[in-house]
């Protein structure tokens, strides 16, 4: 039997374990999903010592950037963007010690081909994007290959960025697009959203949430409420797994 596995930490509410799960079963796939919750990247090589019919490991918080040096291989796409979610896991017959990391992003093809049929061009010009992890950066090759104009919203002052006490009727009027790539509002804690002033939102806005879980975070409640176009994470996150399987059976 095969094994594909999530790394992570922590990994209480995982999307990719249900979604091969059923997959596995509902397609008759001799397969199973393990989830790897470690508290320290350095434990990889250990996920993939101790289970050797690993074939294939999905990437997530906080480790997207961090797996890189840990290698073998990158894809074009991924090294471009900076961040990993998907590992090919090659062994060698009979060699338990031997094994080829290679790191792929398919982040990206499931954002973009998710948030693409929302877009009008003649409205949607710029894109604010909340947060700056792994995730953000594939959101950000996305918007920049659909001819978005991009800027990030973070906490703290760097350069090219704004902060979110920056936010003002002047840059909402400019950024029709807002994609939140932080993990505010994920369960348990769905009473949180990002901090941006909803009342400046209007129906040509378009807001997009990384967060499937909920179904309907906060953010995601807020532009409705004001009559932008929404969209949460659930679609993506199944467009980026398929992605995942055909690079692992390829």
């Amino acid at each position: 039997m095969r094994t594909y596995g999530l790394i992570g930490f922590p990994l209480k509410h995982s999307f990719s374990a249900k979604f091969f799960t059923e997959k596995f079963a509902r397609e008759g796939i001799q397969a199973e999903y393990l989830n790897f919750e470690i508290e320290d990247i350095l434990q990889l090589r250990e996920v993939i010592l101790f289970n050797q019919r690993l074939q294939g490991l999905n990437v997530t918080i906080p480790y997207k950037e961090q797996v890189i040096p840990f290698l073998n291989e990158i894809s074009p796409e991924a090294k471009k963007i900076g961040a990993v979610n998907v590992i090919k896991v090659e062994r060698r017959p009979n060699n338990m010690y031997y094994y080829k990391l290679i790191g792929h992003n398919t982040d990206y093809i499931g954002f973009k081909q998710s948030i693409e049929p929302l877009i009008y061009p003649e409205v949607h010009k710029k894109a604010l994007i909340l947060g700056t992890g792994g995730a953000s950066k594939a959101v950000k090759q996305a918007l920049e290959d659909l001819n978005i104009e991009w800027k990030y919203v973070s906490r703290t002052v760097a350069d090219n960025r704004l902060t979110y006490n920056q936010l003002n009727n002047k840059i909402l009027t400019e950024y029709k697009i807002v994609v939140n790539c932080s993990p505010v509002g994920t369960f348990p804690k769905m009473n949180e959203c990002p901090d941006i002033p909803y009342e400046l939102l209007t129906p040509d806005h378009l807001l997009y949430d990384l967060v499937y879980n909920p179904a309907e975070p906060l953010f995601i409640k807020k532009g409705k409420a004001k009559g932008a176009t929404t969209k949460n994470g659930a679609e993506m996150l199944e467009l980026q797994a398929l992605a995942a399987w055909e690079i692992w059976n390829k």
